[in-house]
């Protein structure tokens, strides 16, 4: 199972039990239902051709399409939207969350820039689920510089993207809500964590762990969090990393009452937070993995050209940028790339300060295509 990754071609023919052809090699899955209904017709796969090209010192076929990290996170977002609207009737839900976390930590390490970059720059969906397909991408980030075990960051995954279960079909109108909240409203924020652990359990997923990070991802270290107020050692660690995670993707999207932070502002707000209600340790790691200008982040550097971060650079302060406008504000042809070792950055800006049309795909190649 953990060889298919939705989005993606398959490497081979895929066969039933009984050794009907079921998929051809280059067919690209789609969603975990796919997924679910070739295991139960068996799934096998012949691989001795591609072994014996190995053998011999051959190259191996390549599958007709390279993969996409943009196409991969974006198929992410909609089958997970399609699982969690329909979690109540979903048949072997918690083996479909769990396909489709695999699927986001593929996209996550087959590129960190371009799934990091993506949380700024490919903002096209609904909030809700958005969301909580980015935190559990930086969540997967911040596990592997812990060195966590693999099968632990799978599970660590699946509760980020489902940890506000219990309020995504309100999330999107609090999103968008301009006035003060209601009596209402605040109690379900303050019963969401609760609320998702009830329905997960209701849809068969039974993973202690897994439900563990959810109840816990709104704690904090000086037992101001919510719901049970616990602090320190009390709250799991994993709940913590999901719980940075969530902070710093939600302070970098707009609201309707108020402009998103740009990334850095963001960072030293986390910072400062830091020091009372999020494990310093992990701030630390956090920090160090994103950098004080996040993949992502539009720049001035100090020639005047105006630009795009776009990769981690020698240090967390000097990352490589992609200048997308000239020094007197003339569209390039080409994004340049450059380090900022070399060229200081001037000042961060918003994205609607950068008048600019480009992709993804500009700046990283085919694997961020759309």
């Amino acid at each position: 199972m953990s060889d298919i990754i939705i989005g993606q071609p398959l490497l081979w023919d895929v066969y039933g039990s009984d050794g009907s052809l079921l998929l051809r090699k280059g067919f690209i899955v789609s969603n975990t239902g796919q997924v679910a209904s070739l295991i139960e017709r068996g799934l096998f796969a012949n691989t001795e051709r591609s072994d014996a090209s190995l053998r011999e010192g051959k190259p191996v076929e390549k599958a007709s399409e390279s993969p996409s990290v943009v196409r991969m996170v974006n198929s992410a977002r909609t089958e997970l939207r399609r699982i969690l609207y329909k979690l109540d009737t979903e048949a072997n839900a918690q083996a479909q969350i769990l396909a489709l976390a695999r699927q986001v930590g593929s996209a996550v390490f087959m590129s960190p820039d371009i799934a990091l970059g993506g949380i700024l720059l490919n903002q096209e969906d609904t909030y809700g689920i958005r969301h909580s397909v980015d935190t559990a991408m930086v969540a997967l980030l911040i596990a592997r510089a812990l060195k966590k075990p693999q099968d632990e960051m799978l599970v660590l995954a699946a509760a980020a993207l489902t940890m506000n279960l219990g309020m995504l079909r309100q999330q999107e109108r609090l999103q968008d809500k301009s006035e003060a909240l209601t009596a209402g409203e605040k109690d379900l924020i303050m019963q969401h964590p609760e609320a998702a652990v009830s329905m997960l359990r209701a849809a068969g997923i039974d993973h202690e762990d897994w439900l563990s990070w959810v109840l816990h991802h709104h704690e904090s270290e000086d037992g101001s969090g919510y719901p049970g107020k616990k602090n320190g050692v009390d709250i799991p660690q994993n709940a913590k990393i999901i719980s940075v995670a969530d902070r710093y993707c939600a302070r970098i999207c707009p609201r309707s009452y108020r402009k998103s932070m740009l990334p850095n502002v963001a960072l030293r707000d986390i910072l400062i937070e830091g020091k009372s209600k999020i494990d310093p340790t992990l701030v630390a790691v956090f920090i160090r993995e994103l950098g004080a200008y996040p993949i992502g982040t539009f720049v001035k550097l100090e020639n005047g050209e105006v630009g795009v971060v776009s990769a981690k650079g020698a240090t967390t302060t000097t990352p490589f940028v992609h200048a997308l406008l000239g020094p007197r504000g003339v569209a390039l042809t080409v994004p340049l790339k450059r380090d900022t070792q070399k060229i200081a950055i001037r000042e961060v800006m918003y994205r609607e300060q950068v008048p600019v049309k480009f992709t993804m795909r500009h700046l990283w190649g085919d694997i961020a295509r759309v």
